[in-house]
This record gives structure tokens, sequence and C-alpha cells, in this order.
């Protein structure tokens, strides 16, 4: 998602998101903070550690095999999520 989808969504001005995603790290209200997890459909935990809680519901219910596969994500660097991210939409569409 572009940083101006999120403003739009969230009602966030994309100045104010830039300075949280810039150089200095400007930290968000937590309020902000959830506004911007739920537009991204993910948790503020998620925002702020970059690690799935394997407590929250929405996961613990799902199969081992979907289980692994969000481990194994974790445990990647940015650049590989996005690799395999972009593997499994090619997949996908074959």
């Amino acid at each position: 998602m572009l940083v101006k989808e999120l403003a739009a969504c969230t009602g966030i001005k994309k100045k104010t998101l830039d300075s949280y995603l810039g150089k200095y790290g400007y930290k968000p209200s937590a309020d902000t903070a959830v506004s911007i997890a739920r537009a991204l459909g993910v948790s503020v935990e998620y925002l702020v550690t970059g690690q799935v809680d394997k407590n929250d519901r929405r996961f613990s219910s799902l199969p081992a095999h979907l289980q692994e596969i969000l481990d194994l994500y974790e445990q990647l660097n940015t650049k590989d999520r996005f690799i395999l991210l972009s593997l499994a939409k090619l997949l996908k569409n074959r």
C-alpha cells in the first residue's frame, strides 16, 4: 500500500505518515497506531515488533502448515519477505 493510500484510508495526513516512516522515526500516538494497524489489517503489536502474536485467536486456529509458514516468514529479513510474497502471488496466478 502506498503512503498516500494509507493516508486516505486512515484520515491521517501523508506528511504525518511520512514522519513516522522517515529516518527520525517519530512515534504515533496509540490511537493513530490503532488506525494504521486497522487500515493495514495487522495488530498494533505487529506494527511495533514485526512479530505475529501467536496468542491472537486469528492465528491460533490456523492449520499447522500455515502456522509453520508464519513462523518461517517471521525469521526472514524484509527483502526476503518481499520475495516470498512475490513468489506466492506468482504461484497463485499461474
